[in-house]
């Protein structure tokens, strides 16, 4: 099942369940990956969809940080609890051997010799890892192997 489809899937789940922070969330999920589509003039694929949520549990990691530095706790819950829902839709992430396999991977596919190469070997990875690692600490792990 598309990506899409089982979101609005679950939207019905939760209309019928009656689970409001839920549903609400899964909305503005489907209403980020609606503007894409009308912004661009394009139906997004899975791959893209996986960006999009991607880019909203960052947003919420980022508020419940200032939040938390703000001393709003109950502010950050409600943002923790957000992302938990738009992480079920996320494939699964990957675990430290895992990423450190793929990176090893990259660099020899891609004939990396050096940090001015680094984008070669940023780019063999990220569709692999999209959505399943921190795209930052890879970089940082990339950078580190590199040197």
């Amino acid at each position: 099942m598309a990506l899409i489809d089982t979101l609005k899937e679950e939207q019905k789940l939760a209309m019928k369940a009656k689970d409001k922070p839920r549903l609400g969330t899964i909305r503005l999920a489907l209403s980020a990956i609606k503007q894409r589509e009308v912004d661009e003039q394009i139906t997004l694929s899975d791959d893209d969809i996986l960006a999009v949520l991607v880019k909203m549990v960052k947003q919420r990691r980022d508020s419940v940080a200032q939040y938390e530095s703000a001393g709003r706790q109950d502010l950050a819950e409600v943002e923790q609890a957000e992302i938990a829902v738009l992480e079920e839709f996320m494939p699964q992430p990957l675990t430290d051997e895992e990423v450190i396999a793929l990176i090893e991977a990259a660099i020899t596919e891609s004939g990396a010799a050096g940090m001015q190469d680094m984008g070669k070997v940023m780019g063999v990875l990220k569709p692999q890892i999209q959505g399943r690692a921190d795209m930052g600490k890879i970089s940082g792990l990339v950078r580190s192997k590199l040197a």
